[in-house]
């Protein structure tokens, strides 16, 4: 039984490493996906998790496949699919690590998962469902996507009733969207399934014109949000519920060289943290509530130490070090 199912996008990114003589960039394939990059770090500290998805019938999706089961990553919800390629997202970085993404994916695999394609069954064993915006950006995928969402909601009404945890990361990429119009109404409607939301603070302004703690108090007050991580890059993390909230610090002393699935191992940590605390978001007490973000923000600081997603996500003896070595303060907002 897993302890966590994802849905969503399985890749390929393909990461600058240099330009060649004629100025072409040199790349280097990596497996990624956000929800893959969530499973990942979950995994990597102990859970059980599975993806439901779709990859192509080629070299790429059997070497996704193959790098997911090595990961412990649960495989059996990915569909094979003989008549589309393998989605392609290629990467490239500025002197700051921080990353711009171009996608082949007219369509890509990912987006032809089709409702009657998703394992039901994997959502309904699971403690908590994940997803992510990508999912939503075509049909027949967004469509799968409200399915498995739909699923996930009905096998227990939520976190609050003790039943399954669902949660939800919008994820924006600009260049997926044919409307931004339309990428606002498909992220919120996604915040509104969610118990859990993580966010960064560019999210936060494209989605609500408005800072964290803004950002926090519609999701929780609006949109029935438990609990509410909004990341901010080097600045750390402001995190909320409605009895608590705490700003976390990024650890020190990092130098990213690939921020690359940073948010996505953050989301993943956080979650493992959680489901290890075995409480409900909104039961969280403010020291408990600091120490997931805590937790999460050392996993996702060391992760930009490496590249790519998957790969990147550092063990859990790391990331006690680091935090055990400069135990970050936090600052108390409620």
């Amino acid at each position: 039984m897993p302890d966590v199912v994802a849905l969503g996008e399985l890749l390929i990114d393909f990461a600058a490493e240099g330009a060649g003589e004629d100025g072409y960039p040199v790349l280097r394939a990596q497996p990624g996906g956000a929800p893959a990059n969530f499973l990942a770090a979950l995994a990597k500290y102990g859970a059980k998790t599975a993806l439901i998805g779709k990859v192509g019938a080629d070299a790429f999706g059997a070497l996704l496949l193959d790098t997911l089961r090595r990961a412990g990553i649960e495989t059996r919800g990915v569909v094979e699919d003989p008549e589309a390629f393998t989605t392609l997202a290629f990467v490239t970085l500025d002197g700051r690590g921080e990353r711009t993404f171009s996608f082949a994916r007219k369509p890509g695999a990912d987006t032809l998962l089709r409702a009657g394609e998703v394992d039901f069954g994997l959502i309904g064993e699971a403690h908590c469902f994940h997803f992510g915006s990508l999912s939503l950006t075509d049909e027949p995928a967004r469509a799968a996507t409200r399915a498995a969402a739909a699923c996930a909601r009905a096998a227990a009404a939520c976190a609050r009733a003790g039943g399954k945890l669902v949660t939800f990361d919008p994820n924006l990429r600009r260049p997926l969207w044919r409307d931004l119009a339309e990428a606002r109404r498909q992220m919120l409607w996604g915040m509104g399934q969610a118990d859990v939301v993580k966010l960064s603070g560019e999210e936060g302004e494209f989605l609500f014109s408005a800072g964290p703690e803004r950002t926090a108090r519609i999701l929780l007050e609006e949109y029935g949000v438990a609990l509410a991580f909004v990341t901010l890059g080097p600045g750390g993390c402001y995190c909320a519920t409605r009895r608590h909230s705490c700003t976390v610090p990024a650890p020190a002393g990092i130098r990213p060289v690939d921020t690359t699935g940073a948010g996505d191992i953050f989301g993943g940590a956080a979650v493992c943290r959680l489901l290890e605390l075995g409480k409900a978001p909104e039961a969280l007490e403010r020291e408990e509530l600091a120490d997931v973000a805590r937790f999460a923000c050392a996993a996702a600081g060391l992760s930009t130490q490496r590249r790519g997603g998957i790969p990147s996500v550092p063990g859990r003896d790391e990331v006690e070090a680091l935090l055990a070595g400069a135990r970050p303060s936090f600052v108390s907002s409620l």
